[in-house]
């Protein structure tokens, strides 16, 4: 892991962030393990997105990071420093959360300035500093309106002004968009990902979405049951997946019947590379191969064996579903410009094309 996360850091060419280590975290709430040993390292400067289901642990790891949360063992190391039972005031970190937890009385100006004045800065420097924050999240002109004043988005990056304000160490965000409708989302995400290259804090960012974790990390880390199931680049996690929980997790993934055969399997009359060739069952083994959605290919044929169900119209792209004899529903991406062939009732041909596959 270690060579990957130099990498990352030298590939950005920004070193302004310190390195975090949680190593060996463990925390259980009651009957719940919630950390499970969890390991994991972020580079100087390096963005990290957690990714899971519901009470994977991925927001207890957050917790435990900020200070807010106590680990029952293991250890929390920032910069090379143990802070593991260091309060949740003195660890140097910023933190935005879900719900925007701004000050009422005060202006977007006065609520980015709050930390600050915390830490006993002098006015006139609290006052440059803010407007500088709220001209990097794009808000600038709104600096002297209260929170019911602004929109959902435009709360958010006041927020997110606010804590990095003070010039964390660590910038910690805990499901940051998840209250915001989708277009706003889109455009905020991209932001945080702007600042944050522009800026160079080291980020941990935690969330349930999938598209959002993919598009603003430098790694994802996908968790289960308070361990990491796999921990990569964006690419690796989607194209390379580590388990069979992450591939059925991130993205979608059809469940198609297959055949092991020496290092591939066939899966209706295709021959697809494996995931984990090594890992794999021996020759002849039937299995269920996970297949991506993009991996399949389908097209209007008297003669072909599949029949639409349904279509999807998802802008640049549809999604279409087809009935197999076998009843496995397979579900393909195609351009939209070609729907008129593949209404509902439409037999259609099936192909598969070869990209590494998972087995569940």
């Amino acid at each position: 892991m270690t060579g990957s996360i130099e990498m990352a850091a030298t590939a950005r060419g920004d070193q302004r962030g310190v390195a975090v280590r949680l190593d060996g975290l463990r925390r259980r709430f009651g009957a719940v393990q919630a950390l499970d040993g969890l390991d994991l390292d972020l580079a100087p400067g390096e963005l990290v997105a957690l990714l899971g289901p519901s009470g994977c642990g991925k927001t207890t790891a957050l917790r435990v990071l900020a200070g807010l949360e106590e680990t029952d063992s293991g250890r929390v190391l920032v910069d090379g420093r143990d802070i593991t039972t260091t309060p949740a005031n003195r660890r140097d970190m910023g933190m935005v959360f879900q719900a925007y937890s701004l000050f009422p009385h005060l202006t977007a100006q006065e609520n980015v300035e709050f930390g600050l004045r915390l830490r006993k800065r002098a006015a006139g420097e609290r006052r440059r500093r803010a407007a500088e924050m709220l001209e990097l999240v794009g808000i600038g002109a709104h600096a002297g309106r209260y929170p019911h004043q602004l929109s959902g988005g435009q709360q958010q990056r006041v927020a997110l002004a606010r804590a990095l304000a003070i010039e964390p160490q660590v910038l910690l965000l805990d499901e940051p968009l998840s209250a915001l409708d989708a277009k706003v989302r889109v455009q905020l995400r991209d932001e945080i990902r702007r600042i944050q290259v522009e800026v160079g804090t080291t980020t941990l960012f935690v969330t349930h979405d999938q598209e959002e974790a993919l598009a603003v990390a430098d790694r994802v880390g996908v968790m289960r049951d308070g361990r990491l199931e796999q921990v990569g680049p964006p690419a690796d996690i989607y194209l390379r997946p580590a388990t069979p929980f992450v591939a059925d997790f991130v993205g979608l993934s059809n469940r198609l019947p297959g055949r092991v055969v020496t290092g591939a399997v066939e899966v209706l009359g295709s021959r697809l590379p494996l995931v984990d060739p090594v890992g794999a069952p021996k020759d002849a083994a039937d299995v269920t191969a996970l297949v991506r959605p993009e991996a399949v290919d389908v097209a209007a044929d008297p003669d072909g064996t599949g029949r639409v169900l349904a279509v999807s119209f998802l802008g640049p792209t549809s999604r279409v579903t087809v009935e197999l004899p076998d009843d496995v529903l397979v579900v393909a991406q195609v351009a939209s410009a070609r729907l008129a062939e593949l209404a509902s009732g439409t037999a259609v041909r099936v192909e598969l094309h070869p990209v590494p596959t998972a087995l569940a």
